[in-house]
């Protein structure tokens, strides 16, 4: 382990005695895990967000945080034609001590619990080290880190260089309007931000490619089953929308072939590249009625390089050529920005804390990008370019899969990185703000 490189020793509280403090108190963060698992913040549909916002409130409460919640008007995030599932509320939870804000950024929602889980998704579950749950790794197990990281500071008296700014936000997984968004678009954001949805590893976030959803609803007819020969063309929504399953299906490695010039990981053999998948597929009901609809959600990842408006024309294009005489509707249902290169002056500070937290040796570090998306594109659509990164995911941890896990020993980490990167003792000589006071 790489010992946390520091000033001179200062009268009063140390790094070291919070790193100390932090592993002395490591299991609170093991009780603050189970009790956001246990919220169900499933997007689709979103409808666990107040519940949750209601948790963080209570677990900020002996910080001295202010906490203000923000909810994303409805006209800006529900589909055309869909539900409503509950308010997209947003918990902002703040320090106003006059020092520079850092934003602490994560998304509270999670995808719906898949089927293969032998364990309940929404019930932490300790297997020795590993901490499981529906959301551990992908984000709620970095809240817990970064409020082991906070306790640690307050019953220490760390000095903070840093006003710490939690921003716990909706709809990442999915959906029209990410909480970020509507934050960043409303002048909430202050200072720089720490984005917690990223990996624990050595990595200099390079940006990554962008992602929407087309919900395509194909109409029929509903009648009896032993009708459906004298029911005319194009009454069975099922089989009407078959030639654009084969489609979509051709245009797939097409749009495969295409790649992009963002760094890939290290270890890739191939360069990062376009996807277009089938998500998931609808309709019917039962043996004796011919469906009246058939509903595809396609998911289409595209490179910063590419135009979305071209994307996007391109498959409703090909479906309409498929099925010229089908009823057909294609709703947009969620779309993030590509994120464009997000380093900055903070980055050299941000990977020392690292370093600080997880052990990482200093040549350790690569850059690369990411065919997974971030909502952050839209962050830097409204003028905040730079943008830190880091967090639990881990190759084996089956983030969106059954069984999904995160580590103790590596929440532990990361509240000491955070701890690092807010402390005032640690590396001034790499911070922006005080070498501009200096």
């Amino acid at each position: 382990m790489i010992s946390p490189p520091s000033s001179p020793r200062l009268a009063g509280p140390t790094l070291a005695d919070g790193f100390a403090e932090i592993g002395r108190t490591a299991e609170t963060a093991v009780d603050d895990l189970a009790r956001m698992v246990a919220i169900d913040t499933s997007f689709p549909p979103g409808a666990g967000y107040d519940a949750f916002a209601g948790l963080m409130e209570s677990a900020v409460a002996t910080l001295g945080l202010e906490c203000r919640r923000v909810a994303v008007p409805e006209e800006l995030w529900r589909v055309d034609g869909g539900p409503a599932h509950g308010a997209r509320t947003n918990l902002i939870a703040r320090r106003r001590s006059g020092k520079p804000a850092l934003g602490l950024y994560f998304h509270v929602d999670t995808v719906p619990a898949s089927p293969g889980w032998k364990t309940d998704p929404l019930r932490s579950t300790r297997d020795g080290d590993r901490l499981i749950g529906l959301g551990a790794a992908d984000m709620k197990g970095t809240i817990a880190a970064v409020l082991l990281a906070l306790r640690a500071a307050d019953t220490t008296g760390l000095p903070l260089g840093y006003d710490p700014m939690l921003l716990l936000c909706t709809d990442e997984e999915g959906g029209l309007y990410p909480g970020i968004r509507y934050l960043a678009e409303q002048g909430l954001l202050e200072g720089h931000i720490l984005n917690f949805n990223g990996a624990a590893a050595p990595r200099i976030w390079a940006g990554c490619f962008g992602l929407f959803t087309l919900l395509v609803r194909v109409h029929g007819r509903t009648v009896h089953a032993s009708e459906a020969a004298s029911a005319g063309a194009g009454a069975n929504a099922i089989e009407a929308a078959l030639p654009i399953l084969n489609a979509l299906a051709v245009l797939k490695p097409e749009i495969a072939g295409r790649t992009s010039a963002l760094p890939a990981p290290p270890g890739a053999t191939r360069p990062l590249a376009a996807q277009l998948d089938i998500s998931a597929a609808h309709g019917g009901q039962c043996g004796g009625q011919i469906p009246s609809q058939f509903e595809i959600l396609i998911c289409r990842r595209y490179a910063p390089e590419e135009d979305f408006s071209a994307a996007h024309r391109e498959i409703e294009e090909a479906i309409r050529k498929a099925a010229p005489h089908a009823g057909i509707e294609i709703v947009l249902t969620g779309h993030l920005m590509p994120t464009s290169d997000p380093t900055g002056p903070h980055w050299p500070r941000w990977q020392e804390a690292m370093s600080a937290g997880f052990g990482y040796a200093p040549d350790a570090f690569a850059k690369w990008g990411a065919t997974s998306c971030s909502d952050f594109g839209w962050v830097q659509a409204t003028g905040m370019q730079e943008i830190l990164l880091s967090g639990l995911g881990r190759p084996d941890s089956r983030i969106h899969a059954p069984g999904e896990f995160t580590a103790l020993t590596d929440i532990v980490a990361l509240a000491k990185s955070v701890l690092a990167y807010l402390s005032a003792e640690f590396r001034s000589d790499l911070s922006p703000e005080a070498t501009a006071i200096r």
